[in-house]
């Protein structure tokens, strides 16, 4: 590139540099650097030459050209020739020193470019800023400020320098007066001084290594004289913080005895700033510097000053830290490090001062001392070595303090002290034990705010700290394991620590494992050594209860399981093999469940498991004693935790079973009595338990202390269990009786089933019947549970049938009596559900009792749950929901226990006569309640029925007629029953004569399937379904049932639910039509039923039902019934609706009334035209009258299931007429008068239906396809919103389709007669009529069906014909159907090749419009059918279509662009192998559009973009580039543009080099695209070809003219676009 392109390309960035979008700036400075990269000299002579004549150009511009010349320095500084330095150095200079005053962006700049330059001409730039100090003159701030940073830059450069540069300065310290040049002083001396200590630090490195301290310390010390003395005694507090940051390194610098003589005045100055400044890091940090200055040279200066140092020092640690501000934070390290050099000097007298503050009850000073404390232990190791008993006596009082903040600090004390040996001091063990308190800290406990960077407040708790510092020391300071092992055993027992078992087992479990890998006789515990730990009793007691709820406190239970698995050894030497495979179980039973899914009573069986398998192991009775023992003593740690205590029952229950001595047992059992906190049920319950468990291996012993705890003198005033001491309460004494029935119950429950009936009624029952008479709640129910055990041990023993229980008929009266007495209002306890299981125990024993008390028992136990009010939903509706459950339950097994004595049809009977006036029950809950149990009932008698000879099953039809109308009942629920209901009556006929249970009838199964109609809220499903129910009933009912099924329905008629009502009339429709032959003697008694009934019934719905009934015996008179019925007023009202249904009862007679409908239909015209009053308004369109009454009739016969033959015979005319009556119908108005009606709202006696003409064609024609079995197509046309397209305008074409689509696919074979009758109306005068049939034959096409059914041929001719039609869409839609040949028959294409291609490519010409519509499907067709057709074929007319679809690319309308680029991918496609150069011209023409549409704002269009892309790949021949666009274009892959078309570029200019020139040419085209994406791309891809040309391509490249389009660019409204035109001009540098 001639210097003359390099100077245009950096005046136009340069222009651009005013841009007023920082990110366009940006990349305008990023352009210039990237000039700089290359011609490093000739980019910053243009800007330098571009600032030197732009004098007035604005500051924030001129910065950022100096940004920009400092970037390409910091890089390319030593290509720099002198000359070019130079000139730098002066412009910079002079930038920097143009405004006195400081405006910061633009001299920091300037001051960077010195910076950068003095890297490596440090001379020059030195000499230049020397030049600037003046003698006598204050220099400029900014020539501070660079030989400050220069300092810091370049060290070595600048050091010897120094001695001049302080001599220049420190003659004019005096005369600066101002704060900011002081400030700059200050900064500039810091500088210095952190420069000459590098410089001193390094002289194994420095250019002169002969340089020492003493060169600077003469005029260090002149400086420290007026910053101390003078400076520092400033009111502004910016200078004196700049002051001091410049004291701390200077005073390092001063001579050693300057330093000692200055220090009693420096170090009271340097505090005195702690009072005068908020922030006070800079203070802090120059304290520490000058500490260390004088420790290092052995000051004793510091031995005075020692106390206010200290005084100073720990006030600013006492200061509270947020963690928000980082300074605060920065001033706590600072201050510590003074701390550690106070503590390396002078250790004693620290102590002295610190640990006395510990004593101290103010939060911040303890907290403070203590972080020091810390501070120093880590820090001053080796000085505090001797100190560590003082230190630990300290800690005595921290200890005791209740404040979180200090218990923190605390902690973290002895954390401390733990890694340095202090816990292994006497007193040690007070701090570990202080640790494990705070572990055993309950969150909640701990109202802790969080700071505000702070994202879990949790994990800075106290306990959480101890938590982590426990285990820590546990698992990584290994000189703590011996201190704590065995020691924290002894924290497990204890009810205080409860809290902290989890990190306690944790940290108990790595020591254990620690021993064992050390050997055996180190981790064997010494008992008898260390008496204050807990036996192997007492640990595994503990262990094995807290495991019972193993997710609370940090998931204990896996902890203790762990531990407890460890410590076997340690417990008994023969349970190392057994835990070491149970133990694991347990804890993969936990891993596969969290604390909501656990099964907590399998739970606790695992565990009751584990310790009954222990026991046997062991299999000592002394050590099993000695465990129970240990077991009752830790009862009382248990109180307030029912959960737990009362597994700590089982688990004592299940100890006491494996204990072979009777009196531990007694003894233990009579202890338990007596200590037992009866007042808490959990308790009682818990007691029951290990009654019970104890029982299973000891039920003499457990009975006979039950006995003599009733006889002692506890009952003195009670024959059985009535009273307890005197001074005890009432209620107290009923809380005992509970307890000890229950214990009862449990014992029986438990025991052996073998020897609990010689038991029941000489020592459990004897002790219990005395009490029934209770009015206590509580007692009631403990005695309801027990008896209810008591009665399920007695009817499961396998000795019950020869038990004779003498008071069973007492005993069920007392249920009964339970059971009444329970309010109706709300269910509270379980009383009901437990008394009514008693019964069911109960029913099987002898004797039996006599059928009045069973029914006194059914009556009492219906209307206790029956009769229930529906609880309100609270809270606790989970709860009681369960209750009224299990109640219910409990319930239909009574029912069932009592039905199974009489498994008969009069057994059945009964029991159904005991729930009928429930059933009929004008409350909804009652109803819903008795329906369940009688389908329960119902199930259980099918289910067991055996039938040994065919008998009738007399009560049928008068059981089927109570359940059945119950089908529509208004609670979904009991719809559901009944049906199950009718279900099981009709399997029971069946059973009945003669087959088998496991028989299927197809006919009783779809009641199943009828189910989902009932749960539908629409009234008309659920009668419709109920009719379905009729028919099934009717089909399957035997004659002799079927009168007095239909007189149990006319019953039903009156029945107070309207619902059922309804149901019946239906039913007896239903029945009337599928066996009314069969009834004909019973006419007359049918008829005068009716008659009765009508003048009863008051529902609307009876009348309509009655008139349906007489009308199925009159079908003799069909033309005139439908004329008349014709002549009918508009919309129908519901006697006429019901009419016409009536009409379609019969095949035959439906196939009369539908040929009549048809004929009417088309014997008028559609519509009428109306002319508007005004002129120029589209006439209106009014729909003819009889066609219209024609098509609403039509749709009412079609209501009803029976038309289904007819509509089948007649479909094809049906469809066709129907779907040309939809297309004409289309925005087409009512009548009038009709119009006049519908806005006055339709008559209550009116039907529904939509009179919309065109809404009440597509609904007859729906009907007409669900009539004819295509459910299927309606189903499809549901689902795609069909019906709705074809009502209107818009949406007609594709509903159309829609319609042909699903008819191809699910009603493939009716097609040719819906073809032959559409053939005649393809010329039809109404073009709607022709375009509805061009689209729905279009479409048939993309169905293989046309194929299968050799209908191919005659479309193709239907649609040729079509080709020239004057109307567009018909011509639009005959492209389209020769287009689905693709996808429909898609091996006929090349067949017919020639024509298909011959008519696609005449429409890319149709008409002029340059966006019709016919040249967009013809474009969307060739794309579709190229890839079937022949190549030679396609040859011909391959150019045309590439030049026609050509200026597509670019068009306004997105369907244009996405169908032209796809086409065009598609054409790419079809040339694969054989691509001629004269197509292969077009694909390279393509290709630049292709790339840069890949940023289109429309998907469509980037979308069709990347489709051709890959296309055109394979025919450029360049497999780098087609492996990139199979890399990068891939459909559903995130595309990063900006890497794309980089490696695209990178090929393209590598393989195609010499398609540079044209490329570009495109690009500019692009460059004034109307999207602003597209227009952003363009000089995007502009710069990446640029930037992988070759400089020999440079010939190809208009330069001036794309220089000039890209500096048109930079002018863009869009930032992006100026951007990349930015980016791109800085490539041009490639060029050259």
């Amino acid at each position: 590139m001639t210097e003359s392109y390099m100077k245009k390309l950096s005046s136009t960035l340069l222009d651009a540099i005013t841009d007023k979008d920082p990110l366009v700036q940006e990349q305008v400075c990023s352009a210039l650097c990237s000039l700089g990269e290359v011609r490093p000299v000739e980019m910053l002579r243009a800007c330098e030459e571009y600032l030197r004549q732009h004098d007035k150009l604005a500051h924030p511009y001129r910065a950022a050209v100096l940004r920009a010349m400092e970037r390409v320095l910091s890089s390319r500084a030593s290509e720099l020739d002198k000359d070019t330095a130079s000139t730098i150095i002066l412009l910079a200079s002079s930038e920097m020193t143009k405004m006195k005053d400081l405006v910061g962006d633009w001299q920091q700049a300037a001051s960077s470019v010195l910076v950068a330059v003095g890297r490596q001409f440090i001379n020059k730039v030195m000499e230049e800023l020397l030049c600037r100090l003046q003698p006598g003159a204050l220099p400029h701030c900014a020539v501070l400020h660079t030989l400050a940073s220069l300092s810091v830059a370049n060290a070595f450069g600048v050091v010897p320098f120094l001695p001049s540069v302080l001599s220049s300065l420190l003659p004019v310290l005096g005369m600066a007066k101002q704060d900011t040049v002081r400030m700059a002083f200050c900064s500039a001396l810091q500088r210095f001084s952190e420069g000459a200590l590098e410089y001193l630090a390094n002289l194994d490195r420095a250019p002169d290594p002969t340089v020492r301290k003493d060169a600077f310390a003469t005029d260090i010390f002149s400086a420290y004289d007026v910053l101390f003395h003078h400076w520092l005694q400033s009111r502004e507090a910016k200078l004196r913080l700049a002051v001091v940051e410049a004291l701390g390194p200077m005073s390092h610098l001063l001579p050693s005895e300057r330093l000692e003589e200055q220090l009693p005045k420096l170090l009271p100055g340097i505090l005195a700033l702690y009072k005068k400044h908020s922030e006070t890091f800079y203070v802090s940090k120059s304290l520490g510097q000058i500490l260390e200055a004088a420790v290092s040279v052995g000051s004793r200066t510091l031995d005075t000053q020692l106390d206010a140092l200290l005084a100073a020092l720990h006030s600013q640690i006492c200061v509270p830290v947020e963690s928000s501000s980082p300074l605060v934070m920065s001033n706590q390290k600072e201050v510590l490090r003074c701390f550690t050099v106070l503590a390396c000097n002078s250790p004693d007298r620290l102590l002295a001062f610190l640990l006395p503050r510990l004593d101290t009850s103010n939060e911040r000073t303890r907290v403070g001392t203590l972080q020091v404390v810390r501070h120093v232990i880590n820090s001053a190791a080796a000085q505090m070595e001797d100190k560590k008993p003082f230190i630990l006596s300290s800690m005595r009082l921290p200890l005791l303090d209740a404040n979180s903040k200090v218990k923190r600090a605390v902690v973290q004390v002895i954390s401390a002290m733990a890694h340095h040996g202090y816990l292994e001091q006497p007193g040690g063990e007070a701090m570990i034990e202080y640790i494990v308190q705070q572990c055993a800290l309950p969150p909640e406990q701990e109202p802790e705010k969080p700071g505000p960077g702070s994202e879990d407040p949790k994990a800075d708790s106290v306990r959480a700290i101890s938590v982590r510092t426990l285990y820590l020391v546990s698992t990584t300071v290994d000189r703590m394991n011996h201190v704590l092992w065995p020691y924290l055993l002894q924290f497990l027992t204890p009810v205080r620590f409860t809290g902290a078992l989890t990190p306690l087992c944790r940290s108990l479990m790595h020591l254990a494992q620690k021993r064992q890998e050390a050997g055996a006789d180190t981790f064997l515990i010494q008992y008898d050594a260390h008496a204050s730990l807990p036996s192997p009793y007492a640990v595994t007691a503990r262990l094995l209860v807290v495991s019972s709820s193993p997710y609370l406190g940090d998931g204990r239970g896996v902890a203790a399981l762990r531990l407890l698995s460890v410590l076997h050894p340690n417990i008994h030497p023969l349970l190392g093999q057994h835990w070491e495979t149970t133990v694991p179980l347990l804890l993969g039973y936990l891993d596969e469940h969290t604390e909501e899914t656990l099964p907590q009573e399998e739970w606790e069986k695992r565990l009751l498991m584990f310790l009954q398998d222990t026991l046997a192991i062991v299999s000592d009775n002394a050590w099993i004693c000695q465990l129970s023992l240990e077991l009752c003593r830790q009862l009382p740690c248990y109180d307030g935790i029912p959960q737990e205590k009362n597994f700590l029952y089982k688990c004592i229950g299940t100890t006491l079973g494996a204990a072979s001595s009777k009196e531990v047992v007694r003894k233990h059992l009579q202890e338990l009595l007596e200590t037992a906190r009866y007042q808490e049920e959990a308790e009682r319950e818990g007691l029951a338990c290990c009654f019970g468990i104890c029982a299973i291996s000891h039920l003499e012993d457990t009975l006979a202390q039950l006995e003599d705890f009733v006889r002692s003198e506890v009952f003195r005033k009670s024959i059985g269990i009535l009273n307890i001491f005197k001074d005890r309460s009432e209620t107290e004494v009923e809380k005992v009786k509970s307890a000890l029935i229950l214990c009862y119950g449990h014992v029986a429950a438990r025991a052996p089933q073998e020897l609990v009936l010689a038991k029941v009624e000489s020592d459990i029952l004897r002790n219990i019947f005395q009490h029934f008479n209770t009015k206590d709640p509580a007692l009631k129910l403990c005695l309801v549970q027990s008896v209810c055990m008591i009665s399920h041990a007695i009817c499961s023993s396998t000795q019950a049938g020869s038990f004779h229980f003498s008071r069973k008929a007492e005993l069920v009266a007392q249920m009964l009596e339970f059971i009444r007495a329970e309010p109706l209002d709300s269910l509270r306890t379980p009383v009901r559900k437990k008394a009514m299981l008693t019964c069911t125990y109960l029913v099987s024993v002898e004797p039996a009792l006599d059928k009045q008390a069973w029914a006194d028992v059914i009556r009492g136990c219906l209307h206790s749950v029956m009769a229930l009010l529906p609880e309100p939903r609270g809270e606790d509706g989970g709860c009681k929901e369960s209750l009224y459950l299990d109640t219910l339950h409990a319930l239909e097994d009574l029912l069932t226990s009592l039905l199974q004595q009489n498994m008969t049809p009069q057994g059945l009977q009964i029991m159904i006569e005991h729930l009928s006036p429930w059933i009929k029950s004008p409350r909804g809950h009652e109803r819903a309640r008795a329906l369940g149990v009688s389908a329960h009932l119902l199930r259980y008698f099918l289910e067991h029925l055996r039938v040994s000879a065919l008998v009738p099953f007399h009560n049928l039809g008068l059981l089927v007629g109570l359940f059945s109308p119950r089908c529509a009942d208004l609670w979904p629920a009991t719809r559901q029953e009944a049906m199950d209901c009718v279900h099981s009556l009709l399997y029971l006929q069946l059973g009945y004569e003669g087959f088998s249970r496991d028989y299927r009838d197809d006919v009783v199964e779809r009641l199943l399937s009828l189910k989902d109609g009932l749960a539908h809220p629409d009234p008309a499903i659920l009668f419709h379904t109920c009719h379905s129910v009729g028919q099934i009933i009717a089909r399957r009912l035997p004659p002799d049932q079927l009168i007095s099924l239909l007189l149990t329905m006319f019953e039903g008629l009156g029945d107070p639910d309207q619902n059922c009502s309804r149901a019946a009339t239906v039913m007896i429709n239903c029945l009337l039509q599928e066996r009314g032959g069969a009834l004909q003697e019973k006419v007359p008694e049918i008829m005068s039923m009716l008659r009765s009934k009508l003048q009863e019934a008051q529902g609307e719905h009876v009348l309509p039902a009655a008139q349906h009934s007489v009308y199925l015996l009159a079908t003799q008179h069909c033309a005139a019934v439908v004329s008349s019925l014709l002549g009918s007023p508009l919309p129908l009202d519901s006697h006429t609706c019901m009419l016409w249904r009536a009409l379609a009862a019969e095949p035959r007679l439906a196939t009369q009334v539908l040929g009549l409908l048809l004929e009417m239909m088309s014997r008028d015209v559609p519509f009428k035209e109306s002319r508007a009053f005004l002129l120029g308004r589209t006439p209106d369109r009014v729909a003819t009258l009889l066609p219209l009454s024609a098509t609403c009739a039509l749709c009412e016969v079609m209501s009803t299931p029976a038309v289904g033959p007819a509509v089948l015979e007649l479909q094809p005319q049906l469809f066709v007429a129907l779907l040309l009556r939809v297309s004409c119908t289309v925005g087409v108005q009512l009548p009038r008068n009709l119009q006049a009606q519908e806005r006055r709202g339709a008559s209550p006696a009116l039907a529904t239906r939509n009179l919309e003409p065109c809404s009440s064609a597509v609904d007859t024609l729906r009907a007409v396809l669900l009539r004819s079995g295509s459910e299927a197509v309606v189903q499809r046309m549901d689902q795609e919103g069909g019906w709705e397209l074809l009502r209107t305008s818009a949406g007609h074409e594709e509903g159309t389709t829609r319609l042909a689509r699903a008819m191809a696919e699910h009603a493939g074979p009716r097609l040719p007669l819906v073809l032959k009758e559409l053939a005649c109306t393809q010329s039809s005068a109404y073009e709607v009529q022709r375009v509805t049939t061009t689209a729905f034959l279009a479409e048939l096409l993309n169905s293989n069906v046309a194929n299968d059914l050799m209908l191919l041929d005659s479309l193709l001719e239907s649609l040729a014909a079509r080709q020239k039609d004057t109307c567009t869409s018909v011509r639009r839609l005959v492209l389209r159907g020769l287009a689905n040949l693709a996808s429909g028959s898609p091996d006929k294409v090349r067949t017919h090749g020639p024509q298909l291609l011959t008519a696609m490519i005449g429409g890319l010409d149709d008409g002029d419009n340059p966006h019709s519509p016919v040249a967009l499907e013809a474009m969307v067709g060739l794309a579709r059918l190229l890839h079937l057709t022949e190549a030679w074929d396609l040859r011909p007319g391959l150019l045309h279509t590439a030049i026609r679809v050509r200026p597509f690319f670019d068009s306004e309308k997105t369907e244009f662009r996405t169908a032209s680029i796809r086409l065009f991918g598609h054409l790419n496609k079809a040339c694969h192998g054989d691509c001629e150069d004269i197509f292969l011209d077009q694909v390279v023409g393509g290709l630049a559009p292709l790339l840069l549409h890949l940023q289109d704002p429309q998907a469509a269009v980037a979308s069709a973009c990347r489709f051709a892309l890959l296309m055109c790949g394979p025919n450029l021949a360049c497999e780098d580039l087609s492996a990139a666009f199979q890399k990068h274009l891939q459909e559903g892959r995130a595309l990063h543009f900006g890497e794309f078309l980089n490696t695209t570029c990178k090929h393209l200019m590598h393989h195609f080099p010499d398609l540079l020139g044209r490329l570009l040419s495109t690009c500019l085209f692009y460059f004034k695209s109307s999207w602003e994406d597209v227009r952003a791309a363009a000089p995007l891809f502009t710069g990446f070809l640029v930037l992988h040309a070759e400089p020999r391509q440079q010939p190809q490249v208009e330069l001036d003219r794309l220089i000039s389009a890209l500096q048109i660019l930079l002018k863009d409204p869009a930032p992006e676009v100026r951007t990349r035109a930015a980016e791109a001009l800085g490539r041009l540098v490639k060029l050259a």
